[in-house]
């Protein structure tokens, strides 16, 4: 497979591993879903194994052309969703995180802010990153919440950035960079 600049590595932090997604991981992926209702503003979770399978699929052939790095998220040895790099571009030592679920169990707890912490970690720290954006349905209050609680800022609306079912998708921007991340860690660190 293809690396991009950001690379594949796992990390850790306390109970929570990040690594690289496998074919492997479809079936276990596929039963995390509970509620799909709770993802209808993110297409693309997977609700069944069969688009698990799909999900991981596409996030391989992405990290072979150096679009996306997926991973699974573990936490006390236990899969526990995906997030991923994305928007990648080594040219402006950009990227995007997004493609993230968790199962319920997951939800509001300290995965998402552990997982956040060591995809924000490597960037700026070990590959040297200046901005890293988030992406968001306009509409998705619980996503634009936990997003703005990582330290990101809102930076606007980007209208009709996407097709979604069978309109177009007004997209929320948030983003940080390396001059936020300093505090952004700390209160991070302090969360979990």
């Amino acid at each position: 497979m293809t690396d991009t600049w950001l690379g594949a590595p796992t990390l850790e932090y306390g109970t929570v591993v990040l690594r690289p997604l496998a074919l492997g991981d479809a079936e276990e992926l596929g039963g995390l879903v509970g509620d799909p209702e709770v993802f209808r503003w993110s297409p693309g979770v997977p609700a069944n194994v069969d688009e698990a399978r799909t999900f991981v699929e596409t996030a391989l052939r992405a990290r072979e052309a150096g679009q996306r790095t997926a991973f699974a998220v573990i936490d006390n040895g236990r899969l526990v969703g995906s997030t991923s790099y994305y928007a990648i571009n080594p040219a402006d030592l950009g990227v995007a995180i997004g493609h993230t679920f968790y199962t319920e169990s997951a939800q509001g707890t300290r995965v998402n802010p552990t997982s956040k912490f060591l995809l924000l970690r490597h960037a700026f720290e070990d590959c040297g990153a200046v901005r890293v954006e988030w992406h968001t349905n306009e509409h998705n209050a619980r996503s634009r919440a936990a997003i703005a609680k990582l330290g990101a800022q809102f930076e606007g609306l980007m209208r009709k950035h996407k097709r979604f079912g069978d309109g177009w998708r007004t997209t929320a921007l948030y983003a940080m960079t390396d001059d936020d991340w300093p505090a952004a860690k700390a209160a991070l660190l302090n969360r979990i």
